[in-house]
């Protein structure tokens, strides 16, 4: 990987993933009446109230199985920290990290009304008419227009995100865009072989050996992160860097003007 350009501040592993300590406090208190919002395998969101700024933000937990898990609390605190050190217009704001009244981790961000772009693309590959109406080609290409630009950003401060897909673009209710899901990203002075996003990957890729990967236009499981990983990050390489994320975004590009993913089938083409 490249360095990144020197008059933008670098950010580094020292900077994204020590946890916080024993005694570390906070007034949890302040947060009231949660909703939630999405649940994964190892966290969960909610909007709540925060009764002394006086607004709803959104609220992201780990959940108690995985609260414990050196890996996830790494990767947790890696999303929140590096979410809050790229202040651009299309990553989320981040207000706080902190801890739980029972000792989980959370993190405080701007809560966006909207829906991501999987279901968007979704939708118009249905033939969905009040989707075309809200999302003509024009207003799509400035969507990833957008996104490309936090990506940019983000790659001169030697960030790569290595998670580029549709569920991780977020449109807001007013044209907002925000690009999400910081856990897997590379940072500056940080190794490889422990940031390779490969949550579910061998589920994923063991299951589409037994069936056809679904597409856009068909119901059913979303086939998920393998099909816009770069052959380098398939096959491991250790010197991942800000190439991976454009060939991510190719692939994002070519679903979004077609409705299908340019691979289809039980294998990754790791030879192109």
């Amino acid at each position: 990987m490249s360095g990144p350009t020197d008059s933008y501040p670098t950010i580094i592993l020292s900077g994204t993933d020590p946890d916080l300590p024993d005694d570390f406090s906070n007034d949890f208190s302040k947060y009231k009446d949660f909703q939630e919002m999405a649940r994964g395998g190892s966290a969960v969101l909610q909007s709540c109230w925060d009764s002394i700024m006086g607004r709803t933000v959104a609220l992201k937990t780990l959940l108690p199985k995985t609260s414990t898990n050196p890996s996830e609390r790494r990767r947790f605190l890696r999303e929140a920290r590096v979410t809050s050190q790229l202040a651009h217009p299309a990553t989320v704001p981040v207000y706080e990290i902190g801890k739980t009244d029972e000792g989980y981790l959370y993190f405080t961000m701007k809560c966006i009304a909207g829906e991501n772009l999987f279901k968007i693309l979704q939708r118009l590959s249905w033939g969905d008419k009040t989707a075309e109406r809200e999302y003509p080609l024009h207003q799509l290409i400035d969507m990833m227009i957008q996104a490309a630009q936090a990506l940019a950003y983000a790659h001169v401060h030697g960030v790569v995100h290595r998670d580029v897909k549709p569920e991780n673009i977020w449109v807001g209710k007013f044209g907002e865009v925000i690009l999400l899901d910081w856990g897997v990203a590379k940072v500056w002075g940080q190794s490889d072989k422990d940031a390779i996003p490969t949550e579910n990957l061998d589920h994923k890729l063991a299951t589409s050996k037994d069936k056809q990967l679904q597409t856009l236009t068909l119901e059913g499981q979303r086939p998920g992160t393998p099909l816009y990983m770069s052959p380098e990050a398939v096959l491991g390489n250790r010197n991942i860097d800000e190439r991976t994320d454009i060939f991510s975004f190719g692939v994002l590009m070519y679903e979004m003007l077609t409705f299908n993913e340019p691979f289809r089938g039980p294998h990754h083409p790791t030879h192109i």
